[in-house]
């Protein structure tokens, strides 16, 4: 099975279809039936093997004796190079019988062969070596596999790092009504309600949470506590079924721009709509298993600090468990980064899609794992240059100044700057959601092109005519 289009897998054997031109010999191919003695002709002596039809006598000489001082030395070929037929093909140009090939005829191996006119003759058709019709001149002929079929964002093969992430933004600009509507509804709703949340919830839970330790009662402590936890809890829900949505809905609208076919909104809902509760059963249950690595990982210093031993080697332990959770909790969300494209494109089951990302990840975890950070280090610098210069104007116009930008203010922040800052991370948010979940899917779709051949799939139903269906150089 072959990886990319003209492309061989690694250890395959070499097919004499797909040899090099010139790189034949003529062994290797069935010639031509001994020729009968042409009458009229000169005996070419022992083992002399001539085509029938000769040019006219006294236009050429035999290859053995000496040359005829009255002969004209023969011109030069037309051009230097190869001829243009593939090997075995008969006709000009080629290496098989007829006039120009390797064979009996005017312009073959024998008299007026070799590019025709023999040796020592003018040519007599065109074809042989660097002639007319023949292979291309050096530097012009054999340049490799042909170029990938491209019916979409992304050509059908094995991408690059710059191909991924052009291939994200292309379809963020070619689709734009799309996408750019999708990303932009699912972050309205989200910044919308973190605007009322942080100022009808969380600023008076943070206002009294900060009161002097020495005349808040443990009740007011308690009540402010469990009021930010509440107001986290139903910001982390919104933000959650939101991503849900909008990974479902760009995952679907991706897979149609990789086979250049554009989908509306309506119909990636109705699309992704039955896989909704099996996405959302998914990363409810990859929050879990993070949440239970770093519970796992800080468990033990935890233990040691309330046992009362001691401080310095409980906060060690503490540490390092920490680190180590970290470290667990990267691995294990690379190693299922590609679940949901595999959920939603696949139509599998949570576990089943967890297994296929593993499968699929395994050998290029560092690879992925690049791929991701700079995907998302591109995402926050766009949302950063976007949403920084929005808050700095929030912070102006608001009664607190400075304060609410640095976050110094006691916890309380303004309704102006809360807005206008909304107002930024709106926009940020709808121009990097599509980056991210679209670099997403191109990894996994990159990843099954170089394990399973996907791109065979993505060209027949792209619609390319022959995709995949000749012979493969270098098979």
């Amino acid at each position: 099975m072959t990886d990319t289009p003209g492309w061989a897998s690694p250890g395959s054997a070499p097919s004499s279809e797909g040899r090099e031109p010139g790189a034949s010999h003529p062994s290797d191919r069935p010639g031509p039936a001994e020729p009968e003695p042409q009458p009229g002709s000169e005996s070419q002596g022992p083992g002399g093997k001539w085509s029938k039809e000769q040019p006219p006598p006294g236009q050429w000489s035999a290859p053995t004796g000496a040359p005829d001082p009255n002969q004209a030395p023969p011109p030069p070929p037309p051009g230097p190079g190869w001829g243009g037929r593939p090997p075995g093909a008969p006709g000009p140009g080629g290496y098989g019988p007829g006039p120009g090939g390797y064979g009996p005829g005017p312009g073959g191996y024998g008299p007026g062969g070799y590019g025709g006119g023999g040796h020592g003759g003018p040519p007599a058709a065109p074809g042989g070596y660097g002639t007319p019709g023949g292979y291309p001149a050096w530097g012009g002929g054999w340049g490799g596999p042909p170029p990938a079929a491209k019916p979409g964002v992304i050509p059908l093969r094995p991408l690059g790092v710059g191909e991924i992430l052009d291939g994200a933004v292309s379809t963020m600009r070619t689709y734009w009504r799309t996408v750019l509507g999708i990303s932009l509804a699912v972050a309205l709703f989200v910044d919308t309600s973190l605007v009322l949340l942080q100022g009808f919830v969380l600023n008076d839970a943070l206002s009294q949470s900060s009161l002097d330790s020495r005349t808040a009662t443990p009740d007011e402590v308690f009540r402010a506590l469990r009021e930010t936890m509440i107001g986290t809890g139903i910001m982390t829900v919104i933000t959650v079924a939101a991503m849900i949505v909008a990974t479902a809905l760009l995952t679907t609208v991706t897979s149609r721009a990789v086979l250049g076919k554009p989908v509306s909104t309506g119909e990636a809902w109705r699309e992704s709509r039955p896989q909704l509760p099996k996405l959302a059963g998914l990363l409810i249950l990859l929050g879990l298993i993070t949440v239970g690595v770093i519970v796992a990982g800080t468990l033990p210093g935890i233990l040691v600090l309330a046992g009362g031993g001691s401080d310095s080697g409980g906060a060690a332990l503490f540490a390092l468990g920490i680190l180590a959770a970290i470290v667990v909790a990267v691995w294990l969300a690379i190693r299922f980064s590609l679940a949901a494209p595999a959920l939603m494109l696949e139509r599998q089951g949570v576990l089943k899609s967890m297994s296929r990302s593993a499968k699929l990840v395994r050998g290029s975890w560092w690879r992925i794992l690049g791929i991701q950070l700079l995907a998302g280090l591109i995402a926050n610098i766009v949302s950063a240059l976007v949403t920084i210069p929005f808050a700095l104007i929030g912070a102006a116009v608001s009664d607190d100044g400075m304060d609410n930008f640095l976050a110094t203010s006691g916890g309380h922040v303004g309704w102006a700057f809360l807005i206008i800052r909304g107002i930024g991370s709106l926009i940020g948010t709808t121009l990097t959601l599509p980056i991210s979940a679209g670099v997403t899917v191109l990894l996994y779709i990159d990843q099954r092109i170089r394990r399973e051949a996907l791109d065979l799939e993505l060209a027949r139903a792209a619609g390319v005519q022959g995709y995949g269906t000749g012979p493969v150089p270098g098979s």
